[in-house]
Formats: C-alpha cells, structure tokens, sequence
C-alpha cells in the first residue's frame, strides 16, 4: 500500500515575518487619548501605577489604571510630549479609560480629547523592523517607550507582540501612503491572528484577553507597569498591601502544551491553572497558552495535564 501525501503545514507569510523579519500591522482602532493642561502631569500621576511626574519630553512607559479596588480598570503606553501626554491604549477600552480620568478632574487644569479618528496607528514589529524603518528614513528612538518626531509622524518604540518593533503615529489621512512605503522597503502585511500567536509565543498579555478587570496587578506579571517608589495613586493601598506581604494564589505564567489537537478554550480550568488564551504555533509545532497558574505550580519547568495533554510552564509573562 502507498502511503498518502502528507502536505507541509502552510505557514501564513505574515507570521513568519513577524517571526524572522519585519511585518507591518494597522492597529489604527487603539485609543488615542491627547492629555493637555498644566496638572495632567500631576493628574496621570495619581491615576496611574508608573512615575509620570519625571518623565521628560520624548520618554514614556507602560501603566496600569487601577480603581479602589486594586483591580486593573485599564493599561496603556503613555508619550510624554512637551505640552502633553498621548495615552495609547486598547480600543475595547478608549471610552471607559477617558470617562475613569474625567470622573477625577475636579478644579484641575486639564483637558481630554479623543484624537482616535485623527491618528492612525501602524506597528512594524519583527527582528528587521528597525531596518526597514531606517530604509524608509524613519529616526529610531533608542529605548523602550522613547518616541521621536519624523516628517509628522510620532515613532515610538513600542511592540504589541513582543517582537522588537515600532509603533507609527501618523496623520489617518497619510495611512494609505505609509502602509506603500512600509511594503517597498519589505515589511509584509499581518493579520490580527498572526500578531495574536506571536504574542501567544512571547507571552505577552493584552488587556481585554489575559488582563481584566477581575485581576491584580501582581497576578499579571506585569511590574513593568509599576513604579514602587512613587508617591500615592488610585489603587496603591492594595498594590503595596500584595507586595508586602507576598500573598498571590495564582500568577499569569506562559505554557506550552504537547499533543493538542486543538487549543484549549478560553476558561479551561484546572486544579493547578485556567487558561487565558491559547493557540497553535506553527514554528513550535505545538500550542502555546498564557495561563493564571496556581502558585504551587507557577516555578518554569513545572508540568502538570490539561485534559489529556501535558502542559510545561515556560516563563512568566513579558
């Protein structure tokens, strides 16, 4: 008997050059929150978990907004510019992000404006971004959440996937024509499910998957989002009640899952974990995760069975 073909699984050309060279995503529906007024250093500052007071013109970082609570209301990378701030933030949480500052300007001197329709937003993520950005005559900011000015367009070093990348800020009238650009210089279109198993890859949450409301800030594993020495914010009293004294029952780990014929579903529990996220890796041949893994099994190496399959914890989330 002839055994059957058996065809090579096709991978997507966007994935792979998100994997081993550039790929442009259009994420133009991320808010876009333009902070101005004399107190909106100040204002940020008491709404956020990072140190906005300090930041100077060209920097930026990554925060959370918490409610009383100590529950995650929203994230965002926020753009320090010389006379404001530019919140960019998921699009699931534009409104409900404007609305939780509003809420807190009181006599304070500052003014939201939703600049969402105004700006677009492309990311060129993957390991040759940072040439074919050059190729184009983009200037590079050289550390993480810096941005620069370049012929009217903000670039930021930001990554939504994890990969090294950039995100671009340009006028939404001039999308079409970078996007043209993007692609002559050799990045290649992905698609949102491309960027979301690379992301799965690096374990990478985003907020309205792996981050949410129902979670702490300690759970998710993403201290880069926190500045411990700052002055007091909305939230801080939990945070630092969780750092003191250690107490977390469950942390976002990132798995890898032998032998699944098909992703777990999002809510898939466990006695040792609940899935947030899953998907097929193709460059892995197996499926990836990010995962709330109990405390007793979160330590990188520790296996444990979903349904019949064999999971590993890998790493914390990044």
């Amino acid at each position: 008997m002839i055994a059957s073909e058996v065809k090579p699984f096709e991978i997507d050309p966007g994935y792979a050059a998100l994997r081993e060279h550039a790929a442009w995503l259009d994420l133009s529906g991320r808010g876009k929150i333009r902070v101005t007024g004399d107190d909106r250093a100040r204002l940020l500052h008491a709404m956020s978990t990072n140190q906005i007071e300090l930041l100077k013109s060209g920097e930026g970082c990554y925060a959370f907004f918490l409610n009383a609570q100590g529950r995650i209301l929203g994230d965002a990378n926020i753009l320090c510019f010389e006379d404001h701030f530019l919140l960019d933030t998921e699009p699931e949480i534009r409104a409900k992000l404007r609305e939780h500052l509003d809420r807190y300007i009181i006599a304070d001197d500052v003014t939201l404006a939703d600049q969402t329709d105004r700006i677009a937003t492309i990311a060129v993520e993957g390991p040759e971004a940072g040439a074919v950005l050059e190729q184009i005559g983009a200037t590079l900011p050289p550390e993480e959440f810096e941005h620069t000015g370049w012929s009217g367009v903000t670039v930021a070093r930001v990554t939504s996937t994890g990969s090294a990348g950039f995100f671009l800020f340009p006028p939404v009238e001039s999308k079409p024509e970078m996007i043209h650009r993007l692609e002559a210089a050799g990045a290649v279109a992905a698609t949102p499910e491309d960027a979301r198993i690379v992301r799965l890859e690096h374990g990478r949450p985003r907020y309205g998957d792996e981050i949410s409301e129902r979670y702490l800030v300690q759970e998710t594993g993403q201290l880069r989002a926190v500045n411990f020495n700052k002055g007091c914010y909305l939230g801080q009293e939990i945070v630092e009640r969780v750092r003191s004294r250690a107490q977390i029952h469950r942390m976002l780990r990132r798995l890898e899952i032998e032998g699944a014929a098909q992703p777990p579903a999002a809510g898939t529990k466990t006695d040792q974990a609940e899935i947030a996220s899953a998907a097929f890796s193709p460059a892995l041949g197996k499926v990836v995760a990010l995962a709330y893994v109990r405390a007793p099994f979160a330590e990188p190496g520790t296996e444990f069975t979903i349904g019949e399959n064999r999971a590993k914890v890998r790493e914390e989330a990044v």
